[in-house]
């Protein structure tokens, strides 16, 4: 499985994206990930940066809109992560981080995993 790379422009458009929600909410942080990054609210990842795509987890009806307009599934081609997807270069990123915030903000928090002991 080849996993694209961000590039440091790619990491700073996302980290822009999600800044005034961040600054909205102490519950929102971007977090690297697998050389990647991840937004969470509560611990819950509700948008991700995939090489320089931009994906959103959103309820069937949200997916289903992006996917008509274009979204495609999000993550590595042999392994998508089930209800994310792209939001195309098109589309407006704002809006539908917007309603990817919204809806998983509505999700029990995550509670944080335990250290592990040495």
């Amino acid at each position: 499985m080849q996993m694209p790379k961000a590039t440091d422009h790619d990491k700073q458009r996302f980290r822009d994206l999600i800044a005034p929600l961040a600054e909205e909410s102490p519950a929102v942080e971007v977090k690297p990930m697998f050389g990647q990054l991840g937004a969470f609210v509560n611990g819950n990842m509700f948008a991700g940066l995939f090489g320089s795509s931009v994906g959103v987890k959103l309820d069937e009806a949200g997916v289903q809109e992006l996917a008509a307009i274009g979204g495609e599934p999000f993550g590595p081609e042999e392994r998508p992560m089930p209800g994310y997807i792209t939001i195309p270069d098109d589309q407006n990123a704002d809006a539908w981080i917007d309603r990817a915030v919204t809806y998983v903000g509505t999700f029990p928090p995550k509670a944080p995993k335990a250290t592990k002991k040495k």
